[in-house]
């Protein structure tokens, strides 16, 4: 096993219930319309525009939809080539950072997908992007001489190879995902797709962890250290039977009750629930996930938002947090995060939950010492959580590792962690 993809299981544990799909397609669509997106340019847009490439929700079928230039299609579809070349189009992503695995999914495509594909990428400095035309509403039409001459600007066909020409295989009609691991550490803003010579294909995700610039950060102003956008991740976790935690540190407010971290209900739960002396029902255990954040740091404020459970949001949750090196890390996702319980501070205590409601709490950090590089929302006794915000200030006490070192992701300075 190679150091990235140790890193990116480290990433992602398997101890939870999910459905068998690649670890990669937990994290961020960096490419989706929801987190900004943008379709810069296309070679051909007859059937159905590049832009569909990047919706946020899954293809659908359309079987009996006609345009007037032929079949409906809920993806990118380009005319039959009759002539030299192949179609590409660039993507300029919304989230940026590194990739770890692209999905192009040809669902609904059966006799008109792509045969073949390869994906190239760059990293672009911002605002150093040529002017490209505004492509509008596309249907029909190919790329104009003043776009092909201005997209040649980029000279995207010298991008970095991700991934090499590979032939597309179709499997479910409704369910055609091809699956590609990328294996680099570098940040990327832009991916080129290509496909050999024509076709269509519905969807492509692209998926990583993003990557921000800390050393521009308002020290005054106060910043989401957990966001996947910037960096963070779920790197253990109880149970994720109906969603994977880390959509709970996902770009922008829930979209629906699949847009969060949910349980299956307890099996040991009481078969009636009672009270206790103090009127709080007794009910035991409870469910965890723990995240690396993208910056260690003193976190102020905690947003717990239950928007969209309304029948199964938790009854009550607590936050913890630790600092620990990459080292303890990797030993704690092994142990299945068997962490002592004197390493973890906490950061709220036990606080009921509302149903359907968003929850800005206060931490219990009183110093700016009290630095931390993990934290563990613990929900009892169980149920779904659609968004997670850890907001507060990056230390400087603690710093990132260089970003061509994956699996030495935190620097602790020797004495440091005694003082928690």
């Amino acid at each position: 096993m190679g150091p990235w993809l140790a890193g990116a299981m480290a990433d992602l544990p398997r101890e939870g219930k999910l459905a068998r799909s690649p670890d990669f397609t937990q994290l961020i669509d960096m490419a989706s319309e929801s987190v900004g997106g943008k379709i810069l340019f296309a070679t051909d847009d007859f059937f159905a525009p590049a832009e569909n490439l990047i919706k946020s929700d899954s293809p659908r079928r359309g079987d009996d939809e006609y345009t007037e230039f032929g079949k409906w299609a809920d993806g990118w579809e380009t005319r039959r080539r009759r002539a030299p070349g192949h179609d590409w189009c660039v993507i300029k992503l919304g989230v940026q950072g590194t990739i770890r695995g692209f999905d192009v999914d040809i669902s609904y495509f059966p006799g008109d997908y792509a045969p073949r594909i390869s994906i190239q990428a760059a990293n672009l400095e911002e605002g150093k992007e040529p002017e490209i035309p505004q492509r509008g509403v596309r249907m029909g039409v190919a790329a104009t001489p003043e776009e092909l001459e201005a997209v040649a600007e980029l000279r995207s066909s010298d991008w970095d190879l991700l991934v090499p020409m590979t032939e597309l295989k179709p499997e479910k009609p409704a369910s055609s995902h091809n699956y590609f691991p990328v294996n680099s550490q570098q940040k990327w803003t832009h991916v080129r797709l290509n496909m050999f010579p024509d076709g269509g294909i519905a969807r492509l995700r692209v998926y990583g962890v993003g990557h921000k610039d800390w050393t521009a950060a308002d020290p005054k102003e106060p910043l989401d250290l957990v966001a996947m956008a910037y960096g963070g991740a779920c790197v253990g976790f109880s149970n994720a039977h109906f969603g994977h935690p880390n959509k709970m540190i996902g770009v922008g407010p829930p979209r629906s009750a699949a847009d969060g971290w949910e349980t299956a209900r307890r099996p040991d739960r009481p078969p009636v629930l009672e009270l206790n002396g103090d009127g709080e029902l007794l009910i035991p255990g409870c469910e965890w996930a723990v995240f690396r954040l993208a910056h260690p740091g003193v976190i102020t404020q905690i947003e717990v938002d239950t928007t969209y459970f309304k029948g199964n949001s938790p009854a009550s949750c607590s936050l913890d947090g630790c600092i620990l090196t990459t080292q303890e890390e990797e030993d704690m996702i092994r142990q299945k995060w068997d962490l002592p319980g004197h390493r973890w501070k906490a950061l709220l205590p036990v606080t009921q939950l509302s149903p359907h409601r968003s929850h800005v709490l206060d931490s219990l950090t009183l110093e700016l010492q009290d630095v931390v590089t993990h934290a563990r929302l613990t929900i009892c006794p169980d149920g779904g959580v659609s968004r997670l915000r850890l907001k507060g200030f990056p230390s400087s006490i603690c710093l990132l590792r260089p970003r061509d070192k994956p699996m030495m992701r935190f620097s602790v300075k020797a004495g440091f962690r005694s003082n928690l």
